[in-house]
């Protein structure tokens, strides 16, 4: 199959979470199965590549008007970078900035462009996230003619992030003269919808789990949008994410001083040493070690904490250590805990892939309470690690860690946390159970090899092959 994809972010050009991650795994999945695959991102200022130019479009957005300039970097498979300064030299991915609603229509102009431009008529366009989500409608409107067989797919990595935009920006999008296509009702409150309308127009509508597309069809879950999503919910599916376990993989990890794998832990015991030491918290055989690796923003579920991490630790004494940034509440949480635990808690404020890996392999437990999650990935590496997780029972993170691998609260509240905490605790001085836990995740696979071929199956049944 011809397989177009669009969005926002591309690992390790352009990254902020998970979405990153697919656009660079599932691509690269669907081109060893031979089909001519084509990727298109924005070439921010902050990606630094060696490219080669293909040609350049004029975009009109309105009364604006863009040249944007098309890159291509690699062929296994083809990524196109659509450079046009004046929208991606902002020195981050995203902003708060009057046009960024044209920052994104431009790109999706341009990848239809260059693909008419390249005699190219995929038979799916993979539209991700809101930045994309205009293009079902594009392609069914102003771009019938040219792409008259193509289907769509629309991929929600997180409901909560629509592009809502006020009605005066429809001038923007070059498709006033389809204002009817827009959704009405929303249209005459003074509201357009990118997510909205990529809803009501692509031929099929994904997400990164299967229990996550169950929940954004309801109140609770739904952003305002689970109606739609209903109303459509034959065409709703979720496949999770798969991992990339080239790296993330405790066999060939190279950030770990020390690899392991299910046959033979004994790399584990000593990167948790390696892991505490280098943190500057002392190595105590047989105290366990809880990780987390995480943005500390509210929908991760870090507010559950206070206080009943403080009272755990106090009865407990473990070690916990947390790699993050985000919320100045929640960083200022992980601030007092070290504070007040500084022989057992290291609170790395920030990022450092490095780390990210090393507390993956030493952590003897991993910890993800998460409000919502549509999918999650750590998780997934913390399986693959031997590192038992502690998770909120909900989206991917359901989907992913059950009784024999993990422990999963079901109410999200305080009393669930403890009660998660203190029944992995208890495993872990149960040395026949804990080995059990380990061993059933670390042969878990949500590689890319099982979870590609969903997509592919998506895609034959959208072209009807």
């Amino acid at each position: 199959m011809k397989l177009l994809f669009v969005a926002s972010e591309l690992a390790p050009f352009a990254k902020t979470g998970g979405l990153a991650d697919v656009m660079a795994a599932l691509p690269r999945y669907l081109h060893r199965a031979g089909h001519d695959v084509r990727v298109v991102i924005p070439f921010y200022d902050t990606i630094e590549t060696s490219a080669e130019r293909i040609g350049e479009h004029d975009v009109p957005l309105g009364t604006h008007r863009y040249r944007i300039e098309m890159f291509q970097t690699g062929d296994a498979p083809a990524i196109y970078l659509a450079k046009c300064p004046a929208l991606f030299a902002r020195g981050r991915l995203y902003t708060e900035d009057a046009d960024e609603h044209r920052r994104f229509l431009a790109l999706s102009f341009a990848a239809l462009l260059t693909a008419r431009a390249q005699s190219f008529v995929p038979d799916v366009i993979h539209a991700h996230d809101w930045q994309a989500a205009l293009l079902p409608m594009m392609v069914k409107s102003i771009f019938a003619k040219d792409f008259a067989t193509t289907r769509t797919l629309l991929t929600i990595h997180n409901l909560h992030y629509q592009g809502s935009f006020p009605a005066s920006i429809i001038g923007d999008t070059h498709m006033a003269m389809h204002q009817q296509l827009f959704h009405q009702e929303l249209l005459r409150a003074g509201r357009i919808n990118f997510l909205l309308q990529g809803i009501l127009f692509a031929d099929g509508v994904s997400t990164v789990s299967p229990t996550y597309a169950k929940e954004i069809q309801t109140a609770e879950h739904g952003a305002g949008l689970e109606g739609f999503l209903r109303a459509r919910s034959s065409t709703v599916i979720g496949i999770l994410n798969g991992v990339d376990y080239n790296e993330w993989s405790p066999e060939t990890d190279r950030f770990i001083p020390h690899r392991y794998g299910r046959d033979d832990l004994a790399g584990k015991e000593r990167d948790k040493q390696a892991l505490v030491t280098a943190l500057g918290l002392p190595y105590v055989a047989g105290v366990p070690v809880i990780g987390i690796v995480s943005r500390l923003v509210g929908q991760k579920g870090f507010n559950l904490l206070d206080p009943a991490m403080f009272d755990l630790i106090r009865r407990y004494g473990f070690q916990l250590v947390a790699l993050g940034s985000g919320e100045p509440a929640l960083e200022d949480l992980f601030a007092r805990l070290q504070r007040a635990f500084p022989r057992q808690v290291c609170f790395y404020r920030g990022f450092k892939n490095d780390l990210a890996h090393l507390i993956e392999a030493g952590a003897d437990m991993f910890l993800m309470p998460s409000r919502y999650e549509p999918c999650g990935l750590n998780q997934m590496y913390s399986l693959r690690y031997g590192t038992v997780p502690i998770v909120h029972k909900t989206g991917g993170l359901a989907d992913t860690v059950k009784p024999d691998t993990g422990f999963l609260f079901e109410n999200h509240d305080e009393q669930g946390l403890r009660w998660a905490v203190q029944a992995a605790l208890s495993a872990y001085r149960d040395t026949a159970q804990w080995q059990r836990l380990r061993a059933n995740g670390m042969a878990e696979d949500y590689s890319w090899d099982a979870q590609g071929k969903l997509y592919e199956l998506v895609y034959q049944r959208l072209t009807r092959r």
